[in-house]
């Protein structure tokens, strides 16, 4: 029998990169899977492999920094599907700033630039919880996992402060809310990738990457592979004693 089967996935961000291979790990072990993404069509296409391959799975849309949308969206998952028992706060962005593609430094950040991340990449994960808990708590059951990230724990030099803060603040969402829902017995974790190999690190200096590679003790990126299986573990039965954590997916990159 498949790890996820029988349970209802929702995953933002799930059109590309690492929220698509994670959602598409979510599907390949038996979970009844939404692909939620801003982009409409980019969630379409994912959902729709995902069938071709024998799974179920729909695809919605909604910006996640609007409450309405998010209600709406996993409104229209639950009737589909049925109760949302997982959920992956992957969605999230860090904007580059000027024409010549430099990321803008703290003090050169407009306050709409650093409005906009936060409310993506933070009150967005506000947003789904505050949508699928309920259901969650009727069926005293839950996982909920926030992709977080190293820069959220360190200096990063691909990223902005808006991109940084909001990861860390990421981490006292999830430790805070792992004390207040696990009576109901939902669990609740971050992840926290290091250097993947994604779009965002493909576009930055091949000697900042291969500099990170040299660092990480397993000598390599990242893929988002290895991150969505970290992700299914902490979705999974198996993980049922696992909660408030913070969990690297970095190749030993922080050693602590």
């Amino acid at each position: 029998m498949s790890s996820h089967a029988g349970h209802v996935a929702l995953i933002t961000g799930a059109g590309r990169g690492i929220g698509r291979a994670i959602a598409d790990a979510h599907a390949a072990a038996g979970a009844r899977v939404a692909y939620v993404d801003y982009e409409p069509a980019l969630a379409e296409e994912a959902a729709a492999a995902a069938r071709e391959r024998g799974c179920e799975a729909i695809a919605l849309s909604a910006d996640v920094a609007d409450d309405e949308a998010v209600g709406l969206a996993c409104r229209r998952a639950a009737e589909a599907l049925g109760t949302i028992d997982i959920l992956v706060n992957n969605a999230g962005i860090s904007p580059k700033s000027g024409a010549d593609g430099r990321r803008a430094q703290a003090w050169e950040m407009s306050p709409a630039e650093w409005r906009r991340v936060l409310d993506v990449n933070l009150t967005g994960a506000f947003n789904c919880m505050q949508a699928v808990v309920p259901g969650m708590r009727e069926i005293g059951r839950g996982r909920i996992v926030s992709l977080s990230s190293v820069a959220g724990k360190t200096y990063c030099d691909i990223v902005g402060v808006h991109y940084a803060a909001s990861k860390a603040a990421l981490i006292g969402f999830t430790k805070h809310l792992a004390g207040e829902l696990g009576p109901y017995g939902i669990t609740i974790n971050a992840v926290a990738p290091g250097r993947i190999d994604t779009p965002l690190v493909r576009g930055t200096a091949p000697e900042a990457n291969e500099a990170a590679r040299l660092a990480t003790p397993l000598r390599r990126l990242g893929s988002p592979e290895d991150v969505a299986n970290t992700c299914l573990f902490l979705t999974s039965d198996a993980s049922g004693f696992v909660t408030g954590q913070v969990c690297d997916v970095a190749g030993g990159w922080l050693l602590t």
